[in-house]
């Protein structure tokens, strides 16, 4: 009797687990109320190789293509769609580790959720591939711009008297030479492309560019820096620890390098912005010994006077400044005409 009733109870502690089991499965995720394991006749001890292993084995059970009857046919595509859901579950290891933490932690219903939907909607390209892709845009996007400002400089320098004037002369010369040579009439179209193309070419050879509008490298590029950043790292402690040991430690004085390089950082410029400069301003700030910070200082403090100066006489900012003063910043009326 004692038996008997050990038998009845736990036949139906079984049924309340089964049926608690299928009150924390989910609707709309995972294999929705079913059991994922149970779908495919597995247990979660065994192993991928055994899961598909199953899944082959009812796969070709549940095949559409193997029934004929339009009943038989349904219910064989709904049970594919089943065994394939489970499947493709269980075969990625970390949805399936997903899923074994749903059937642990029935009590976390939002995150559930949201680790489920979280890998549906995540990207499935290779995020390596993504940044490469990324990086080589910028590489190309920045190269040709930095070729479109170098073109336009070129084609200003073109129109400027003083050089275009003389690359003419050099151009007339090998117009003239190409001429003599023996060979078809060029038209006068013809001659003034070769012409401008010439003079083109003088200003590229004698101008020495410099700033945003250099000549581009590739070397520039962002593939090519980020390839060099090690060296170019290592380059910079290289750089810090010899002017320490140098200039800190052993007090030697400024070379010419080094003092434009002071002088640079206190105007707060730039590397191209200071190469920019023309070679009679920064012989200048050397003659000032600029590099010197009492002296900087000092010839700021000048340089600001004579700024305001300057504004202060012009015409277009004492407008400015009358205008500010009547009307602020921000403020916009209908009686400015």
């Amino acid at each position: 009797m004692t038996s008997f009733k050990i038998v009845i109870f736990t036949t139906l502690l079984c049924h309340v687990t089964l049926g608690f089991a299928s009150d924390y499965l989910l609707e709309g995720i995972y294999c929705g109320k079913e059991n994922c394991y149970d779908v495919l006749g597995v247990t979660r001890e065994t192993s991928k190789s055994d899961i598909g292993r199953a899944y082959r084995q009812l796969a070709k059970k549940y095949h559409p293509d193997l029934h004929r009857g339009q009943k038989d046919k349904k219910e064989a595509e709904e049970n594919f769609k089943r065994i394939a859901t489970a499947y493709e579950i269980l075969r990625d290891d970390e949805e399936r580790s997903d899923y074994d933490y749903m059937l642990d932690n029935p009590q976390a219903y939002y995150a559930h959720y949201y680790r489920y939907y979280r890998r549906r909607l995540a990207p499935k390209v290779d995020v390596r591939i993504v940044l490469a892709v990324t990086i080589t845009i910028i590489s190309i996007i920045q190269y040709y711009s930095a070729w479109s400002k170098y073109d336009t400089a070129i084609k200003y320098f073109m129109t400027i008297p003083k050089y275009r004037n003389r690359a003419l002369e050099i151009a007339k010369v090998e117009t003239k030479e190409s001429q003599s040579r023996k060979g078809p009439k060029k038209s006068k179209a013809e001659l003034k492309e070769e012409q401008d193309r010439i003079i083109r070419r003088v200003i590229e050879e004698n101008m020495d560019i410099k700033g945003a509008y250099a000549k581009p490298e590739i070397v520039d590029i962002l593939w090519v820096q980020l390839i060099i950043l090690p060296y170019t790292l290592a380059y910079y402690i290289y750089w810090y620890l010899r002017w320490f040991w140098k200039f800190t430690i052993l007090k030697h004085p400024y070379g010419t390098e080094e003092k434009l390089y002071i002088i640079r950082k206190y105007m707060k410029l730039g590397q191209h912005q200071f190469n920019a400069l023309g070679d009679d301003e920064k012989q200048e700030y050397l003659d000032e010994e600029l590099w010197i910070k009492e002296n900087f200082i000092a010839w700021k403090k000048i340089k600001d006077e004579e700024t305001k100066k300057s504004l202060a006489e012009n015409n277009k900012y004492k407008q400015y400044r009358r205008y500010m003063k009547q009307h602020g910043v921000g403020r916009m009326t209908f009686d400015d005409s």
